[in-house]
């Protein structure tokens, strides 16, 4: 054997010894195949996952059932559920319940009157119980006195003792009492520039904070956007139940945390708001104050005056008890003479109140019953119609 022969066998056998090595230690360092098995597999045993056949290791950045696995970021806490908001009725639906409530508790009024009426022989004993009943129902002395002459003179000419035909010409002259021709707008017209602003006043525990919350709602449910000013700065909580009111329908309101702050402050704080915000209207909230409090009926007036050095007052709203008769008159007067009183709104007009306060009322000031209060429910206000008044008391 020559050397060239050897030498060539020894490279042979030293590559065959490299390449077995090689091979071994690759073999050695893979692991071996075997099935992956997941409860769920076990359970539901399903031929193949969504990229991932049975018995094969998940690669990486897959699950078990093959999904492909991405890095979510951290998840944000949920912010808090805004609070459902309730949904004000509409205005007709207000307007059907004061008829009915009407109807209720003027039975008596509407059914003395019509019989005595119809008598086959109206003496003057039967015109002094009419006139009487008239009053009884808080009409007021002087528009009785019209009803009657007016009624007298129909009867002696027209000469009808016919129920039907009674009671039609009763209710054309309470409705000329009622006046169906003031305007009873709580609406003030839109300003290019800035809200519309109504500043409500009243005695105390005539309803006042809850009045305004409740007509939040009817100018809510007619599409208006609204800002209230809680200028009532003397009675606790005052300022909580205007807001709480505010709350149940998305109604923001202007307030502020400083027991016995200035109320013409906050009601000037709340027309400056109202115009930075563009809001619709603004409803300023005031104390309730007794009319013979000199001190407190200037205050009023300040309130005013402060307001009106950055928008006009476009409505003075006073709120009058029903049930107070003829004594809610000399509230009526003195409120007038201080801030102007533009329109009244009649609470508690359910019950036992007699609805002839309405014409005394706008008889004395000159002034419309523009709002009447139903009972406690938030929906219990509604535009004052004048048929739809008289129709309820003549119902029966």
């Amino acid at each position: 054997m020559t050397d060239s022969l050897l030498l060539t066998i020894i490279i042979v056998a030293v590559i065959a010894v490299v390449a077995i090595a090689v091979i071994a230690f690759v073999a050695k360092g893979r692991k071996p195949k075997t099935p992956y098995t997941s409860e769920r597999d076990a359970d539901d045993s399903p031929s193949s996952a969504a990229g991932t056949e049975p018995g094969e290791t998940p690669a990486a950045g897959q699950s078990p059932d093959g999904t492909v696995l991405t890095e979510e970021p951290p998840v944000e806490p949920a912010a808090p559920a805004a609070p459902a908001l309730d949904v004000p009725e509409p205005v007709q639906g207000r307007l059907a319940r004061l008829r009915a409530r009407l109807t209720k508790s003027n039975n008596m009024f509407s059914k003395g009157l019509l019989a005595l009426l119809s008598q086959d022989s109206i003496d003057e004993d039967v015109w002094e119980e009419i006139e009487e009943t008239l009053l009884l129902a808080d009409l007021g002395t002087e528009p009785a006195l019209e009803l009657v002459d007016a009624l007298r003179e129909r009867v002696k000419i027209e000469g009808s003792r016919d129920p039907l035909k009674v009671k039609a010409m009763l209710r054309e002259e309470l409705l000329k009492l009622v006046d169906p021709t003031l305007d009873r707008s709580y609406l003030p017209e839109p300003h290019a520039d800035r809200p519309s602003i109504i500043m409500v006043v009243g005695v105390n525990g005539v309803g006042k904070t809850t009045t305004i919350g409740k007509l939040a709602r009817v100018l809510v449910a007619e599409d208006k956007d609204v800002l209230l000013g809680a200028a009532d700065t003397f009675r606790a909580a005052a300022a909580e139940q205007l807001a709480t009111w505010g709350d149940r329908v998305g109604v923001p309101t202007v307030r502020s945390h400083i027991d016995g702050a200035d109320p013409a402050s906050v009601a000037f704080e709340a027309v400056s708001a109202g115009i930075d915000q563009e809001v619709d209207i603004v409803m300023i909230d005031t104390a309730g104050r007794l009319q013979n409090k000199v001190g407190l009926m200037d205050e009023l007036g300040k309130i005013k005056r402060v307001v009106e050095k950055k928008a006009a007052i476009d409505e003075v709203l006073l709120v009058l008890d029903a049930t107070t008769g003829q004594n809610g008159l000399a509230q009526a007067k003195v409120f007038s003479e201080v801030v102007n009183v533009s329109g009244i709104v009649l609470t508690k007009l359910d019950g036992t109140a007699k609805g002839g306060i309405v014409v005394a009322i706008q008889r004395q000031l000159g002034v419309p019953v523009k709002l009447v209060g139903l009972g406690e429910g938030p929906d219990d206000l509604a535009p004052f119609d004048p048929e739809a008044f008289v129709d309820a008391l003549l119902e029966g």
